[in-house]
């Protein structure tokens, strides 16, 4: 693995400052940071970040999400964390969803039944389309 800058400063100016634990080590020149490699995880593309953050915020589960997008509740539940999302407090509605092809998805809009005394929010899911349908709960 090559390192071609330091994760403080973003400088290219570093020097090899002995071994730790079987890893090389470095130190900056620029800001006197010392630094190892690290293991290169596997980087999800940020569409499917986007997208279980979005189906999150619309009150899907985590494991919900996970089934979608085949991607872990654990990175989902990691994500929340990391970009601090809040759903909105005293949500009194739970979503249902369908995967829809585009000629599936026309066909449901075109039947007004399925639009009345509901929110609807459709969002791309690869070359298909996520519906996801919610109706406030009466007291």
């Amino acid at each position: 693995m090559t390192i071609d800058l330091c994760p403080n400063c973003g400088s290219s100016t570093y020097i090899k400052s002995g071994i730790i634990n079987n890893r090389q080590r470095y130190k900056c020149k620029s800001c006197a940071y010392f630094f190892s490699v690290n293991k290169v995880g596997k980087k999800i593309d940020d569409y499917y970040v986007n997208k279980a953050l979005q189906l999150y915020l619309e009150g899907l589960t985590y494991r919900e999400i996970e089934r979608i997008l085949g991607i872990s509740h654990v990175s989902i539940m990691n994500w929340v964390k990391k970009y601090n999302i809040k759903r909105p407090l005293g949500s009194n509605y739970h979503p249902t969803y369908k995967i829809l092809s585009a000629t599936e998805l026309s066909n449901y809009f075109q039947n007004t039944k399925n639009l009345s005394g509901a929110g609807v929010v459709v969002t791309e899911l690869g070359d298909k389309f996520m519906l996801i349908k919610w109706e406030r709960f009466r007291d």
